[in-house]
């Protein structure tokens, strides 16, 4: 749901995935062991939620162990309060304990925010959701038929463009490089279309940088200004940032990412090969340090930067309607449909995902995993990150941990 480990891809395999990656290693696909999502009647809001700290805090710290993350940390919120949790360091071999003020690479769930921005837009008379694209940009394939709803519900057929081995070779050899989104649009668009505008539904990070390019061709302005006016300055969002182009750096205090392999031999599975699990588990294979690359070819997918705790002010702006009128706010959360995966509740819409009873979305940088979810009927709020993605067997660690808290909160 961000940019993926070995650039992820974001594959039908895996739901929680799926939502949230956003490169080809990280953002095709394939992770095997994905997170399990609850049941129907968990996500009809029909349960009494529970939420035992305890509990909680004993099967976040036995995951995070099991998923051999370095670091992790949790936030839960219910009716009867808030629950938080870390665990680990926030460098491999260092002594610095991870904390809830850390700040961490958000991956996929700035799609949330440039989506945002667009039905902000909307909302103003300034675009609208049936716009062709091709008013804007005559230069997408198709564009005459796709419009900005088909960009927003990931339903355009344009091909992705972090799944090229164009891409993913060029984060394993120029980790610095500061990409220009229009090179990003250009090799998405330089595929051929997947399949025909509004015939199905392929998680792309070409449409989220489109709508950031028309964002910023609306409002004169660069994406960091329009989301710093919009939403972080409204919000109290102060921890939360969209980097310049040519900025690599995390802001203080922050934890270190990590990663296996490479993008490009992550391209297929995240999962290690058996013989490298082996090592990876026995201590042997040791995961390289990602903190540091540019995540400017992620842009408008992927891009940003926050903390737990401003992760958690953001996902209940956005399912509560703090970022939208009402009516708009309500045709967001009835956008979300099903999308064609494996699991069985996840659902997309309006530059947002649908996981069980949450409203959120999850992402993936190399390096960096993280779930955000709000349920606005029962007021459960779940986020957690991971300083590993993905994890060594291919699972996403913070989607696996909070599909988990999920679970146990709402029973299934």
């Amino acid at each position: 749901m961000a940019a993926e480990t070995g650039v992820r891809r974001v594959a039908a395999a895996a739901a929680l995935l799926v939502i949230g990656l956003v490169v080809s290693g990280c953002a095709s696909g394939g992770a095997s062991g994905a997170a399990v999502s609850p049941s129907a009647s968990a996500s009809a809001g029909a349960r009494t939620v529970t939420a035992d700290p305890g509990a909680l805090r004993a099967r976040f710290e036995s995951l995070a162990t099991e998923l051999g993350v370095p670091g992790a940390a949790m936030l839960v919120r219910t009716p009867q309060g808030e629950i938080t949790a870390t665990y680990g360091v926030t460098q491999r071999h260092g002594s610095t304990p991870v904390s809830l003020d850390d700040h961490v690479r958000i991956g996929s769930n700035t799609k949330t925010m440039t989506g945002t921005v667009i039905l902000q837009l909307v909302q103003e008379g300034r675009i609208s959701l049936t716009d062709k694209v091709g008013k804007y940009r005559p230069d997408v394939p198709n564009g005459s038929r796709i419009t900005i709803e088909q960009l927003l519900t990931m339903r355009s057929g344009l091909a992705n463009y972090t799944t090229t081995l164009e891409l993913n070779k060029a984060l394993d050899t120029q980790s610095q490089r500061a990409w220009n989104p229009e090179e990003l649009v250009a090799m998405g668009l330089a595929e051929p279309p997947t399949f025909a505008p509004g015939d199905g539904w392929n998680y792309s990070n070409t449409n989220t940088v489109l709508l950031g390019l028309i964002a910023e061709q609306l409002e004169n302005k660069p994406l960091a200004e329009i989301f710093q006016e919009r939403l972080f300055t409204p919000l109290g969002l102060r921890e939360t940032s969209y980097p310049a182009a040519d900025d690599a750096s995390l802001p203080e205090p922050y934890s270190h990412g990590y990663m296996y392999s490479t993008n490009v031999d992550t391209m297929e599975s995240s999962a290690l090969p058996p013989d490298q699990l082996a090592q990876a588990k026995a201590g042997t294979l040791l995961p390289s340090d990602t903190t540091n690359l540019n995540p400017s070819w992620a842009g408008a997918a992927g891009a940003g930067i926050s903390t737990i705790r401003d992760l958690a002010h953001w996902v209940e702006a956005l399912g509560s309607g703090a970022v939208l009128g009402p009516t708009l706010q309500k045709e967001r959360l009835a956008s979300v449909q099903p999308v064609p995966v494996a699991l069985p509740d996840p659902k997309y819409g309006w530059g947002i995902a649908k996981i069980g009873p949450l409203y959120g979305h999850t992402g993936e940088l190399p390096g960096y995993n993280s779930f955000m979810g709000y349920d606005p009927v029962q007021k459960v709020t779940i986020v957690v990150w991971t300083n590993l993605a993905p994890a060594a067997d291919g699972r996403p660690p913070a989607a696996t941990i909070a599909t988990s808290l999920m679970t146990s909160i709402y029973g299934g």
